[in-house]
């Protein structure tokens, strides 16, 4: 049996205290979760999600939490 449907974290992670898994679904979706939260997740695309990776690499999504927070 394939480990494609197992929740897994980045090898960056050092241990499993503040990381986000990630899970591949049969019908081709993704399902993110967090460490703190895992009775929480969120579904998304692979599309979706590398464009997140992307945006978060490239900086796009720098200081974001600190503007939402600031317009509230």
């Amino acid at each position: 049996m394939s480990n494609t449907h197992s929740w897994r974290k980045s090898s960056y992670s050092p241990n499993a205290a503040n990381c986000v898994y990630v899970r591949n679904n049969r019908d081709g979706t993704l399902n993110l979760r967090e460490s703190d939260a895992p009775e929480t997740t969120l579904a998304t695309t692979p599309a979706t999600f590398g464009g997140f990776i992307r945006a978060a690499k490239a900086g796009t999504l720098d200081g974001l939490a600190t503007r939402t927070a600031a317009s509230d």
